[in-house]
């Protein structure tokens, strides 16, 4: 599994190149961009074209080579294959069959993105790309806005103002956010600003509407991941009453996505109410 540039062709490893170079086959998602990342480096391993309609099929030929002998390198049209990429499947079958799967680390919007994200939160969720119908994307999203980790999307330019605005409906103008647009090329735009005034930017100028886009979103704050003092109370209360404090947080926590901390202390205060009753 060999990562490729995502735009800086810079930041194609050595090892990658010489992977690319000594496998018998290179399994593409488009055999035409890989090509030119081939030809750019003098690369001559034929390709054989693995997409997400014909992966399940080709991973069955490709195993097959494997038995055969053969060395199979699987790549995406940038970045880490099997990431909201195909290969998931390939590699699957792979490990099913008892061969080994060896990665070849490298590029990553994912990855590149959170690291200039400068966000503390310690949990990252990674969505991928949100569904391209707008009642499906907000019922996606309604469930995420209040989770304790950052949450990263995907997204492709003819959705970027749609999704943008449901993002704010989602989790509040508020919420700070980072759009992270065309990483490693030459018009890369990282921009840090609350989620409101990150959808006004994107829309004041069209030059921001183009590209691959990865849209970060700072975790819920503590407070207000639980909200109110009583929000999850028809969940925590009944479960204090029942079991023992530790065991009814993570019961709670489990159900309802609230902070940990936040959910202990207010099973402290119910306990202490119960035994005061």
């Amino acid at each position: 599994m060999v990562a490729t540039p995502i735009g800086n062709l810079r930041d194609f490893s050595s090892r990658a190149r010489e992977v690319l170079a000594q496998v018998d086959v290179i399994a593409a998602e488009d055999t035409r961009v890989t090509g030119q990342l081939l030809k750019h480096f003098g690369i001559g391993t034929p390709m054989i074209s693995v997409r997400e309609h014909n992966e399940r099929a080709m991973a069955e030929r490709i195993v097959a080579r494997l038995a055969a002998g053969e060395a199979v390198a699987q790549v995406s049209d940038a970045g880490t294959p099997a990431i909201s990429d195909p290969g998931a499947v390939l590699v699957a079958a792979v490990h099913a069959a008892g061969y080994p799967v060896v990665p070849v680390p490298g590029a990553s919007a994912l990855t590149t993105a959170l690291s200039a994200a400068g966000f503390t939160c310690p949990h990252t969720l990674f969505y991928g790309f949100l569904p391209p119908k707008a009642k499906q994307r907000q019922d996606a999203l309604a469930p995420l806005a209040q989770q304790p980790h950052v949450t990263v999307f995907y997204e492709a330019p003819h959705r970027i103002l749609d999704t943008l605005a449901d993002l704010v409906a989602a989790f509040g103008a508020e919420r700070t956010a980072v759009m992270a647009r065309e990483l490693t090329k030459t018009f890369e735009t990282i921009r840090r600003a609350p989620l409101g005034e990150l959808a006004g930017f994107v829309e004041a100028d069209n030059n921001q509407q183009r590209g691959e886009f990865v849209l970060l979103i700072d975790a819920a704050p503590e407070q207000d991941a639980v909200g109110d003092e009583g929000a999850h109370d028809v969940v925590l209360a009944p479960l204090v009453a029942e079991l023992p404090v530790k065991q009814a947080v993570a019961l709670a926590q489990a159900i309802t996505g609230a902070p940990r901390n936040a959910l202990y202390q207010r099973a402290l205060t119910l306990k202490q109410q119960d035994d005061g009753d």
